[in-house]
């Protein structure tokens, strides 16, 4: 597939390096050189110093012939008019980043796809609801339904109190009905696709697809209880904090910090019933008499990671029993996993995954790209007489980097089993190493 990347930004850059994996023709456009020396130091692609709103500069990015053209550069008035300029050139399908919750509204979304933009991705509000997916699921580091929650992806860090500690798959799944699977394993960096015989060990991230009956006997096999959320603080009044706020106002005791006093008052226009406070995060004397030590989560989303995962630890010290952090260096995301932060958000990663899916020859319903690891979860629309529906999984000589954690037909699921036959237009759920995308169109187109 050609694609062309207009912006070479942090989601650019990060879109960039995970599409160069599956081997398409791509070229990324931007006007700072700096930043695609920075792209072509590390990835073998095709850069064009220009402005992605320039007809000439999208032509010698021979426009005319690309399949996927993706406009994630900083301002979304040049990633509007990139995209619809895209279209009218001959992309063929076309994506723009947008800052504008406006845009997504029913009533004018048609508009848009008039103009010429298939589909448009708002990073910051994709953020917000994976944080209120975290607080749904407390006991969670990684949380996803698939299907409206037909079928769902927790992931979880196993501790001392995980009484599947030490022991391998088969055992724990032994003469048990089948309601969830582990479908990998984090541990030192590296993401374990676990066969029978394999161990679980204290430190562990366990990747897990579940229905909805077996999620307490998966949380009560993996020692984590879910939590009664009552009083939340907020640190950083960004478009996720503010976007998170007005969420959990509705149902939450809501504190939100900010040290920026214009942006206060701003905030104070929108929300409601959210307490704002003007003041500096890092300032430990103020969280504790902002009530801290009394929270029941921390959620902490200002623009500087470092901040994010300190103040994090900080509120777990005081007894805080849910902390998330939005990180988006991404080198620091395993090491604050590691030291205690709970859950991870990261914009990169989340926009990643909405725009991954476009780039599949089969059709792909869902694709989460997940944080701590560069494995994918995908959900798969079964095309008719595609290779996967031909015998019963056991007989598939399915990629060994990849596994099938369940499948959704009709309004039922189910964990899917070696004699499980795959049906035409079943939606399956695969947990998936980046070696293997490629050969999973094989299987479901």
């Amino acid at each position: 597939m050609k694609i062309i990347i207009a912006g070479a930004g942090e989601v650019g850059s990060h879109l960039a390096k995970i599409l160069s994996n599956d081997n398409h023709d791509i070229t990324v456009i931007d006007p700072d050189e700096y930043r695609l020396k920075q792209v072509d130091s590390y990835m073998d692609i095709l850069t064009i110093n220009g402005s992605s709103t320039s007809l000439e500069t999208l032509m010698d990015a021979n426009i005319q012939k690309t399949d996927l053209f993706i406009a994630v550069a900083h301002l979304e008035d040049t990633n509007i008019t990139s995209a619809i300029l895209g279209k009218k050139l001959g992309a063929k399908k076309t994506i723009a980043r947008i800052d504008n919750q406006e845009y997504l509204l029913p009533q004018w979304k048609h508009n848009f796809t008039e103009l010429g933009i298939d589909y448009m991705i708002y990073p910051e509000k994709i953020a917000a609801r994976e944080v209120l997916g975290f607080l749904h699921q407390t006991g969670t580091t990684e949380f996803f339904d698939f299907s409206g929650g037909k079928l769902s992806l927790y992931v979880l860090r196993l501790d001392k109190d995980a009484t599947i500690i030490d022991k391998t798959l088969s055992e724990i799944m032994e003469g048990r009905l089948l309601e969830y699977r582990a479908v990998a394993i984090t541990r030192n960096e590296e993401t374990i696709i676990p066969k029978g015989n394999d161990k679980f060990q204290i430190g562990d991230h366990i990747y897990v697809i579940s229905t909805k009956a077996g999620f307490h006997d998966l949380m009560r096999f993996s020692g984590k209880k879910s939590m009664d959320i009552k009083n939340i603080m907020i640190l950083g009044g960004s478009r996720i904090g503010r976007r998170t706020a007005q969420e959990l106002e509705k149902k939450y005791n809501v504190k939100l910090v900010e040290i920026n006093t214009k942006k206060c008052h701003q905030l104070a226009d929108v929300l409601e019933k959210t307490l704002i406070i003007n003041g500096d995060g890092r300032d430990i004397e103020l969280l504790m008499e902002e009530g801290l030590p009394e929270m029941d989560a921390f959620i902490a989303v200002t623009g500087n990671s470092e901040t994010n995962i300190l103040s994090c630890l900080l509120a777990k010290e005081m007894g805080v029993d849910k902390t998330i952090a939005e990180v988006e260096n991404m080198d620091y995301i395993n090491l604050a996993e590691h030291i205690g932060v709970d859950s991870i958000i990261n914009k990169k990663i989340v926009a990643a995954g909405r725009i991954f899916r476009f780039t599949q020859a089969a059709k792909v319903s869902m694709i989460k790209c997940l944080t701590g690891t560069n494995a994918e979860v995908l959900e798969f629309v079964v095309a008719p007489d595609s290779k996967i529906t031909r015998s019963p999984l056991k007989d598939m000589k399915f990629p060994k980097d990849a596994t099938i954690g369940g499948v959704i037909r009709g309004n039922s699921s189910f964990i899917a089993q070696g004699d499980t036959h795959i049906h035409p237009k079943d939606k399956v759920v695969v947990f998936a190493l980046p070696s293997a995308l490629q050969k999973l169109e094989k299987f479901f187109s």
